[in-house]
């Protein structure tokens, strides 16, 4: 069970789904397989997926996975083996333009996953084939299953300008702010595939899972369950 990378992404796809996205046309896949718990509510939400579904996540009676497995209604890629998902996109992107159809694909990264070089090679392949069509978020929460990125891997850094550089048009957001997100898609030249740089915080919501690795992992007790909700309740009110 991985609790606060979800949080962390949450307001991102959650501004995907219900804001930038045409659900007849358009198409999104989370490369962070890991944070799949906010897709899946989502998914709820919008009736995909059914409530006793989410009940089962993650069980021994089996339903939902710990990451997105193609098959299960609203998802569009299995993407539990990270560095992946950018390359699928890309490929569902150029199909999009050589079939002459106008829909959008839209994908979330996780800032650790950027490490893979498949992240690059598709990174430097999608403005080389014009894929405007392609809309790309980071969930840049600067945590990866060990700790901070920015202390285990500091030349990750400046992640805006190595974007640019690889010919993509680059916006950097608050990855909390839905007006900001969904400003940053709006308001885009739209010539060249976008990457919309998302500054987040790994375990957003709940006050003891914040900048806490072990949080990547963790399934909380009961009292942390308890305590965990109704710190959400307190974020929602």
């Amino acid at each position: 069970m991985h609790i606060a990378p979800a949080f962390s992404c949450l307001e991102i796809v959650d501004s995907i789904y219900f804001e930038l996205m045409d659900r007849q046309q358009d198409r999104f896949v989370l490369s962070k397989g890991h944070g799949c718990m906010s897709q899946y509510v989502i998914l709820e939400a919008l009736g995909v997926l059914a409530k006793e579904d989410l009940d089962r996540y993650c069980t021994p009676q089996g339903c939902l996975g710990g990451h997105p497995d193609y098959g299960t209604p609203g998802i569009e890629a299995s993407t539990g083996s990270l560095g992946h998902g950018l390359s699928i996109a890309m490929g569902m992107a150029y199909a999009e333009k050589l079939q002459k159809k106008d829909g959008k694909i839209f994908v979330v990264l996780g800032d650790g996953e950027m490490q893979e070089g498949s992240v690059w090679e598709a990174m430097m392949m999608a403005p080389n084939l014009k894929l405007n069509n392609l809309i790309a978020f980071v969930d840049l929460n600067n945590y990866q299953g060990l700790g901070k990125t920015s202390e285990t891997h500091p030349n990750f850094y400046p992640i805006v300008d190595k974007c640019r550089a690889f010919g993509w048009e680059t916006e950097e957001v608050n990855g909390h702010a839905h007006q900001d997100i969904c400003q940053a898609v709006s308001l885009r030249k739209g010539e060249r595939p976008l990457m919309v740089v998302c500054h987040t915080i790994k375990g957003k919501g709940v006050d003891f899972m914040i900048d806490a690795p072990i949080w990547h992992y963790r399934s909380p007790n009961g009292d942390e369950y308890a305590h965990a909700l109704a710190n959400l309740q307190e974020v929602a009110a």
